[in-house]
Parts: structure tokens; sequence; C-alpha cells
């Protein structure tokens, strides 16, 4: 059963660890994820309200709020009731079918070989190896289309938490979540200018 996305980012993102985003041929287990929680939260997109990027956040629930960093495209999954801004960061995962689709879609930015491990370690490269873009930006994840948040198959049998990474402000909230388990968990890095609070 999948978490009752209209509960706040920080109640949800736990539960997530062991569910599965599928897009087309390509399945990931989610194995770490951050939330983040709107106007209360000074690292959120939509700390200071609701713009033409950020729109997304403010709902409906269950909706994929895509956005570009660094040149990388990061996806969340919307949550909370409709006009309140939280989502949570889908960090990491474990590629559970489609995996020689995702290692070409990666091999695309990268010339030595990788493991399966780190097919989907990363934000960046959790999108890369699902082949989501910045056209899916607002994607319903629970309507039956080409992206689908499913159910956990498995729950991890511990799930760790501790600061999300690389974050400038709000540095110290254990708002990062992970299967203690998985060897697709991020190394956490914390932001040179990280302000706590």
């Amino acid at each position: 059963m999948l978490p009752d996305l209209s509960r706040h980012a920080l109640d949800v993102a736990p539960l997530l660890v062991g569910c599965r985003l599928q897009a087309g041929p390509v399945t990931v287990r989610l194995v770490e994820v951050e939330a983040y929680e709107g106007g209360a939260d000074p690292a959120s997109h939509a700390y200071r309200g609701r713009t033409a990027r950020n729109a997304v956040m403010f709902g409906p629930s269950g909706h994929l709020y895509v956005y570009l960093l660094h040149g990388s495209v990061c996806c969340n999954v919307v949550c909370g009731p409709e006009g309140v801004a939280t989502a949570v960061l889908l960090r990491a995962g474990e590629v559970e079918a489609g995996q020689d689709l995702a290692r070409e879609r990666r091999l695309v930015r990268r010339a030595s070989p990788l493991t399966d491990r780190d097919l989907a370690r990363g934000p960046g490269n959790l999108c890369r190896a699902l082949g989501i873009t910045s056209a899916d930006n607002g994607a319903d994840l629970l309507g039956g289309g080409g992206l689908q948040l499913l159910p956990a198959e498995r729950r991890p049998a511990a799930v760790g938490s501790g600061p999300r990474v690389n974050v400038s402000t709000a540095a110290d909230r254990p708002w990062r979540f992970w299967d203690a388990a998985s060897p697709s968990v991020s190394l956490f890095k914390r932001h040179p200018r990280a302000v706590t609070g």
C-alpha cells in the first residue's frame, strides 16, 4: 500500500523508502529521500511562496515536481493538503527492472563503466536512469500513466535518518531518510556554507 500522500512531507518521506517508481520499462526501488516543508523550511523551493517554477509543489498531491539543478534534472513527489507546498525529493534508488536501458541512459554522460549500485544513486542519476525530463513536471504519479508510484514489494528492515545532503540552510534538520541496508544510498556531503536552524 502506498503512504497517504495528503500528509506532510516529513510524515510521508520515511514511508516512501522501499516504494517503487516506474517509468515505462524501467522501475526503481526508492532507497533514499529528503523531505521539504514549504513555507516552514528555508531549504525548500516554496519557502518564499508560489512562483511559476514551484507551482506544482502546491498540489494536488501525488504529482511529480521536476526542476533543474546544475544541469541535472531532479524530481520530487508532491504531498500534503492542496495549497500547502510540501514535497519529497527522490535522492537514490536501486534499478529493479530495465537495467539495460537505465545503463544506456547513464552512459550517455559517462565514459567509465557503472556498477548496479550507481545506476540511480543521486537525484540526477535517478532521473537519468528513469528517463525523467523537465517535460514530466506535474505528471500524475497515481493516474496509471507513463510514470507511476507503486507500493513497496519489500519494506526496508531499518530506515536511517539524518541531515539532508548539501543543503545550505536548515542544514541540520534530520529530514533525509534511507534504507540502512542499501549500497545505493548516497554519501553524505555537508554544504560548505551550511547554516543550522
